[in-house]
């Protein structure tokens, strides 16, 4: 299953904690439910500081976010382990984060939940993008290609984690594999 993301890159620093992402206060709301799910989605990374990011990953009264793609620096999803921070991220659209790293537990939900792919960098991309920039992710090559200047940065590979996510999460990967019943 070949798998490309092609879309405008929301850019964040480093250190963007879960609070960041997805603050507490929406904690309250259940992704298993379809309505509260797609709210969800709409406060993905409402934590960050306006000052140091003014434009709103989210805008303003949507549910789903103009970037399919949130490139970040070091320590990606750091903080608490709520599965709320990659569902909330998947809920509003994105489908890959690119880090120079990830937070072990923010990893592990990404998989876990199959919400989204996050691939690590080689290269600080957070220093090479801006908010608007349009790449093209391409996993089965581990490249992120710049589309105004066709400058190809490598991903790392995402290895034995890849099919989980690819089928949607532990679950679903479990019970295609017929390690759990249908």
């Amino acid at each position: 299953m070949q798998v490309v993301f092609t879309g405008p890159v929301y850019v964040v620093r480093d250190n963007i904690d879960t609070d960041q992402i997805i603050p507490a206060q929406f904690l309250t709301l259940v992704p298993t439910i379809p309505a509260e799910y797609e709210k969800l989605g709409s406060y993905a990374l409402w934590g960050l500081p306006e000052s140091l990011y003014p434009g709103r990953y989210v805008k303003e009264g949507e549910l789903d976010s103009e970037y399919p793609i949130v490139v970040g620096g070091r320590n990606f999803g750091c903080g608490s382990s709520r599965e709320h921070a990659p569902i909330a991220l998947g809920s509003a659209g994105c489908r890959v984060v690119l880090a120079q790293s990830f937070a072990r537990i923010f990893f592990r939900n990404c998989i876990a939940t199959g919400e989204l792919y996050p691939c690590e960098t080689v290269d600080r991309l957070c220093d090479e993008l801006k908010t608007g920039d349009v790449v093209k992710v391409d996993l089965d090559a581990g490249t992120v290609t710049v589309t105004a200047t066709g400058k190809v940065f490598p991903l790392k590979p995402l290895g034995e984690v890849r099919p989980v996510i690819d089928a949607g999460g532990i679950f679903n990967y479990a019970r295609q594999t017929g390690m759990m019943p249908t």
